[in-house]
């Protein structure tokens, strides 16, 4: 068996958090080390399949060629999945279901026709109209997915249609395979590469595939260990109401300048944007990018924190109770400092702009530069209150590290 120590998904704008009856919760758990790959030529350590690959390769359930390779992208007939399904029922253990029946297309000493009557009769595979298996046709991914669902008798506990919405191309999958498909996403079955959204139901589906569709059944019947791959398709029951993101869970923001200066005793009003969508599992959005907060920056404990009143998303305005980190970071503003470099690119809040003025003698920080907080006409009526000074300390905020949002309670929104 092999060593999975590779995570590998590519989802650094999407925050880990999947749905679990109404409430998030972490998307992905540890798995168990596995023992050293078997090793195909064709197959490396960091191809999407290699574990699955190796860990049927192990159990005898799939077997590669003479020559050493794996060949991980070739079809697979409809014969050679019987085959498969042979061996791994020696783990599934499925009983007989119905009768057996003579195949018109299969000879009786074709070499899978004792696999093809065994995947008929327990449930498995089935044929087509006319009594014909057409075992040298590829089998398609949606037809791998319904065998696997109805041999192992699996169903869904949630309608289909909500089951599927997960699959960006649901609409391809065929009406027979629809039921089988949800019911095989919802326990877990499914591994879509590179995409896990798209699952290409009418594909021929590849030999690494199909590994992985029978390993992933093979760890829901309780005869493998699961495998943290990125691409397994992770499905619980849809949640149609309300979500609730918990207490303490952290909300990227971003604002429009790079630097904030504020006084260590004034309070000013500001507007951060949500820098990433804050999703479900199944992807569906509870928090749009580009919603604001509306809150203040507000003295704390020698600093300055943000706290969060109300949620902008759209044409949706909600309370929120969320606060950043205290950021008690300084910067001196001395008589002859460069100005210009000071306040490049930065907001400045009212009293700031005032202690700026009055310390550097540029009253055009007053009127020019962007302020939070107030207008011209305050900054120059509280220049008084810092002249004489030589130097003055301000806060320095940067807003895309400093004031990511950490909830302070529970937020309950009905998804998109």
């Amino acid at each position: 068996m092999s060593n999975f120590s590779r995570w590998q998904a590519g989802t650094a704008a999407f925050l880990a958090l999947g749905i679990t009856t109404g409430t998030l919760a972490p998307l992905v758990s540890t798995a168990p080390a596995f023992a050293q790959a078997s090793g195909f030529s064709d197959v490396s350590s960091n191809y999407w399949a290699e574990d699955f690959i190796s860990e049927l390769s192990e159990r005898q359930i799939i077997a590669g060629f003479p020559d050493g390779t794996f060949r991980p992208d070739a079809p697979v007939t409809r014969a050679q999945f019987a085959a498969m399904l042979r061996k791994a029922n020696e783990s599934f253990d499925q009983p007989s279901v119905r009768g057996n029946t003579n195949f018109v297309d299969v000879r009786s000493n074709y070499w899978a026709a004792s696999a093809i009557q065994t995947a008929y009769t327990t449930g498995f595979m089935a044929g087509y109209p006319g009594n014909v298996f057409r075992p040298e046709q590829n089998i398609p991914r949606e037809q791998v997915l319904v065998a696997l669902a109805n041999g192992l008798d699996y169903s869904s506990s949630t309608a289909t249609s909500s089951v599927l919405n997960i699959y960006n191309d649901a609409s391809r999958i065929s009406n027979f395979a629809r039921d089988p498909i949800a019911a095989a996403t919802e326990n877990q079955l499914v591994v879509n590469y590179p995409n896990l959204s798209t699952l290409n139901p009418t594909r021929n589906a590849t030999r690494a595939e199909v590994a992985a569709f029978i390993y992933q059944a093979l760890v829901k019947e309780g005869e493998a260990v699961a495998i943290n791959s990125p691409y397994a398709v992770n499905q619980t029951p849809v949640v149609t109401g309300p979500v609730t993101i918990p207490s303490g869970t952290s909300i990227p923001v971003q604002y429009e300048r790079e630097k904030i200066l504020i006084t260590n005793e004034e309070t000013v009003p500001l507007t951060l944007t949500v820098d990433a969508n804050i999703t479900t599992a199944d992807g569906r959005v509870l928090i749009p990018a580009g919603s604001e907060v509306i809150g203040e920056l507000r003295p704390a404990q020698g600093g300055a924190q943000f706290v969060a009143q109300t949620l902008v998303m759209g044409s949706q305005q909600m309370p929120i109770n969320a606060t950043s980190q205290v950021i008690t970071t300084t910067e001196t503003v001395r008589k002859g400092i460069n100005v210009g470099n000071l306040v490049k690119n930065a907001a400045l809040g009212t009293a700031a702009a005032a202690a700026i003025a009055a310390v550097t003698g540029d009253r055009a920080i007053a009127t020019e530069e962007l302020l939070i907080g107030g207008g011209a006409g305050v900054v120059l009526n509280l220049i008084s209150t810092f002249l004489g000074r030589n130097s003055v300390d301000l806060i320095s905020i940067e807003p895309d590290t400093d004031l990511d949002l950490r909830l302070g309670s529970n937020l309950v929104i009905t998804p998109r």
